[in-house]
């Protein structure tokens, strides 16, 4: 498989009694629950990223700070690796668990602390779902920008730990343009405060750099997020292309005559019909390419971006530009895009979701190479993603039952990552690297860089005890898993000492 890793711990891997760590867990902490059993552990396997699975060791579901203090001190202690994991929604294997680590599900710590309209922030705990943010600031007028497709799932402390986006990022940004601190446990327990109240604190910006760090720096315990007032209006445009190139193009078009929507999706053909019959969102389904263009603001602004944006589609070759009627159509255009994953899944037995990011000017030219990729591959891709800032969604259809599509499916996503990479994008927008990237890693850092990366790591985590074998790999998987074909049989690093 592509995600190989190796759970290592100073170096070496460290042998774990369970029996015995067990019942030191259950002695310290008496009132903690812990789940130890097969049939308990299982639910556990997997998070978003289902084609992979490993059993926990333990898991651990603390209700308290000094709960989970307490167990990183003894993960320390014995050296035992930890992993934490909020709802489970990720989609690149960055919560799956280590067959001989501790699993820290912090979904128990789901209370929204503070909603001060005056100062525009909320002070949540880690396990609060993203909408309900959202919702607890409804009554004041406001709300949380970074909407995730699972957003009515998917937790906040996930959400920092992977740096998540959503439709509206072009315009709000991501999660790390909208969080002001976050308190969190290192490695031996200790409470750390990033970031500030301030729009600004003194010294390096160590929320910046913790924020997408992917659980390896350390455990988030509460956050602290920006709000913002509710747009006066939004009006949704839905144009519709006989090419996906058409409105790829058309997307730049918009963007550099000066107008940035709050949010510029597109779809293909596949995924529009997949959405349509599962959502009913009123998707022209003989369209080869559907573009969502939402502009928000006051009237008036809105109204003449509205007419702007209608005649660059046009000129782009749009067969159909519809402006949603009313709130009711503008819900449902947005419900059948924030529906596209799972309706997609109803098309196949599984797919396999990537996430790329490239330069809005490779459009076209990179749509058109994963068109030619599938017929190559024999395998049907359905592509959802975030025009505006482009960040691609190609879904992958496969069937694991299938011997040899899994593997199939695994190196067409390697290939469009790689893509990815050579025009100047990057191999992640928003899931993540976690464990299904890791390979990726290797042609798209350097290894002056990756070296880099380790030396952050062990500034925070020395023993390499939070979240291994994720994220970063080592120079010497690279030599050896992830990077030959990607340079063309070279090895990437021709000064690495082979170890």
């Amino acid at each position: 498989m592509n995600i190989l890793y190796d759970e290592r711990v100073d170096g070496a891997l460290h042998s774990v009694d369970r029996a015995e760590f067990l019942h030191t867990l259950q002695s310290r902490l008496p009132d903690l629950d812990i789940l130890h059993a097969a049939e308990d552990l299982k639910p556990y396997e997997c998070d978003g990223l289902s084609a992979y699975r490993t059993t926990p060791m333990l898991v651990v579901l603390p209700r308290h700070l000094e709960e989970v203090q307490s167990v990183l001190r003894l993960c320390h202690e014995r050296k035992v690796p930890v992993v934490a994991r909020g709802a489970g929604t990720g989609l690149s294997g960055g919560a799956l668990p280590l067959e001989k680590g501790v699993l820290l599900v912090m979904a128990r710590f789901n209370k929204i602390l503070e909603i001060d309209p005056a100062g525009r922030f909320a002070r949540v705990q880690p396990g609060v779902r993203n909408l309900a943010i959202s919702q607890a600031a409804a009554p004041h007028g406001l709300y949380y920008a970074p909407d995730p497709s699972s957003q009515i799932a998917c937790s906040i402390g996930g959400n920092v730990a992977e740096n998540a986006g959503g439709v509206h990022c072009l315009k709000y940004g991501l999660t790390v343009h909208n969080v002001l601190k976050v308190e969190m446990l290192s490695v031996e327990g200790e409470r750390m405060t990033l970031g500030s109240d301030a729009l600004d604190a003194p010294g390096f910006d160590l929320l910046a750099l913790f924020t997408g760090s992917e659980g390896m720096l350390g455990i988030i315990t509460e956050v602290t997020v920006k709000l913002l007032p509710k747009p006066q209006v939004a009006k949704v445009l839905l144009a519709a292309f006989d090419s996906v190139e058409k409105a790829g193009r058309a997307v730049g078009d918009i963007i550099a005559a000066g107008i940035i929507p709050g949010g510029l999706e597109m779809m293909d053909n596949l995924a529009i019909r997949a959405a349509e019959d599962f959502i009913h969102a009123g998707y022209p389904v003989e369209a080869e390419a559907i573009l969502l263009c939402e502009l928000d603001g006051v009237e008036a602004d809105v109204h003449d971006d509205c007419e702007r944006v209608r005649v660059l589609l046009e000129q782009a070759g749009a067969t159909e530009v519809r402006l949603a009627r009313d709130e009711a159509e503008r819900v449902r255009f947005w419900a059948g895009r924030k529906n596209a994953f799972p309706a997609v899944g109803r098309l196949s037995p599984d797919y396999y979701c990537m996430d790329g990011t490239i330069p809005r000017r490779e459009l076209p030219h990179v749509l058109g190479a994963i068109a030619d990729l599938s017929a190559e591959y024999n395998l049907r891709v359905a592509n959802v993603f975030h025009a505006g800032d482009g960040n691609m969604h190609p879904l992958i259809l496969f069937d694991a039952n299938t011997p040899g599509e899994l593997e199939r499916a695994e190196a067409f996503g390697g290939k469009i990552l790689e893509l990815c990479v050579k025009v100047g994008g990057s191999i992640t927008g928003e899931h993540g690297v976690g464990r299904e990237k890791i390979n990726q890693m290797c042609a798209q850092f350097n290894s002056d860089e990756l070296s880099l990366f380790h030396a952050v790591k062990a500034a925070f985590d020395p023993l390499g005890l939070l979240n291994p074998g994720k994220n970063i790999p080592t120079l010497h998987r690279c030599a050896e898993f992830g990077a030959m074909h990607v340079h063309h049989g070279q090895l990437p690093f021709p000064d690495l000492e082979r170890f």
